[in-house]
């Protein structure tokens, strides 16, 4: 049985270091992903965790499987409670003119996957935001969803 993968492309008015910066800064991750960010060396071999405002609690994490900035970051991804639920992500920047294509893969889902349902229906929201932040300044309330009203995060 294949694998699912989940394939979301945008194009980003931006730069591909600017890009490169709001994955892997915790000061930019927080300001379009609803709060959390991502914390790491980004060298490959090493750990990376997704954590809440508190910086404690791990929501999701991993290690990087392959760091080339500003164009490819390769993560593991998982659940800290439930690590055999793993999945793989990649992330590919290439500039085109004055914006860049951002790719982003995760895959390699293991059958009955949790994970696989929650990045489902996370990525697009998290993409947008992201997209919104990089070119106005200003991500969206990533929570809002379930009322059905993004509104945008100060």
């Amino acid at each position: 049985m294949d694998k699912p993968s989940f394939v979301y492309v945008t194009y980003i008015r931006t730069t591909p270091e600017k890009l490169w910066s709001a994955i892997t800064e915790p000061k930019f991750a927080r300001q379009y992903w609803g709060g959390n960010s991502n914390v790491s060396d980004w060298k490959q071999g090493s750990q990376w965790k997704h954590v809440s405002d508190d910086k404690e609690a791990c929501c999701v994490g991993g290690e990087v499987v392959e760091s080339v900035p500003p164009k490819r970051l390769v993560l593991t991804w998982a659940d800290p409670d439930d690590a055999a639920d793993s999945s793989r992500l990649t992330l590919e920047i290439e500039p085109v003119e004055d914006m860049v294509r951002l790719s982003v893969v995760h895959g390699d889902f293991k059958p009955g996957s949790v994970m696989k349902n929650k990045v489902s229906q996370g990525w697009p929201l998290v993409l947008s935001s992201m997209k919104s932040f990089l070119e106005t300044g200003k991500g969206i309330d990533i929570w809002a969803t379930k009322s059905g009203n993004a509104k945008v995060t100060a």
